[in-house]
């Protein structure tokens, strides 16, 4: 066989091998995405400090993007949207049109997640019931970093921590942030009470004591809230 002949052949093979890697990188890319679009997100607008909000505007915009009523909460002039939402750049901007006074914030991913993935028993309930609530971060930056950091190894240096929810039978912990604003977001299973759970998180758990007492240094109420107040829970709406 001549040369020039098999350096051809070769060539080919080398494009057909080619082909089929970006056939499967853009594949893979396609699966990240549709799996990335799932993640639950936050959106929460804020009116004027001590004028009332009007839900009914925001639950319009929620049945036209076919988004649940029961993902509205408000809480005083504060009222978020909590789930899977579709199209985020588009449902904000319907937002802004129909709340043009209102400041508006959101909340793409949770720094910290906690699910059943990481207990014994990883069955999850079939029907969830979220309960929402807001605090923000004390104004100093180098403690706001040492928050998310425990945050970020909480499973590895706090695992108490997580076995406190399992034990309480949360099936999932999510804490949003967005400056110096946190959303937590607790799912349990649907029925229960939070109040009758809570307790459950530090029950022969000490550790979780320890945590609970360290995190209050970093946590303050947000505008609005009564001195002392820090967690405030918003309440659902539709």
């Amino acid at each position: 066989m001549k040369l020039s002949k098999l350096y051809n052949i070769l060539n080919i093979n080398i494009l057909l091998i080619l082909c089929v890697v970006v056939s499967l990188l853009c594949g893979s890319r396609k699966s990240f995405a549709v799996a990335s679009s799932k993640t639950p997100s936050v959106v929460e607008l804020t009116g004027k400090t001590g004028a009332s909000i009007n839900a009914r505007l925001l639950l319009n915009v929620c049945k036209q993007n076919g988004i649940p009523l029961s993902s509205v909460y408000q809480w005083k002039n504060h009222l978020v949207i909590y789930g899977n939402l579709p199209d985020t750049v588009k449902l904000l901007k319907q937002i802004k049109a129909r709340y043009p006074a209102c400041s508006i914030k959101s909340y793409s991913r949770p720094f910290y997640n906690f699910n059943r993935k990481y207990c014994n028993n990883q069955t999850e309930a079939k029907d969830w019931e979220n309960i929402i609530l807001t605090a923000n971060l004390v104004a100093d930056p180098k403690m706001q970093q040492e928050y998310l950091q425990y945050h970020a190894t909480q499973f590895q240096k706090w695992p108490e921590v997580s076995n406190g929810f399992c034990h309480a039978n949360f099936q999932q912990l999510l804490v949003f942030e967005n400056g110096r604003q946190l959303m937590l977001v607790i799912s349990i299973p649907k029925g229960e009470s939070l109040d009758k759970l809570n307790p459950k998180t530090t029950e022969n758990n000490p550790r979780v004591d320890e945590w609970n007492a360290m995190m209050k240094k970093y946590q303050t109420g947000i505008p609005g809230t009564k001195k002392n107040e820090v967690w405030v829970f918003f309440k659902p709406v539709g």
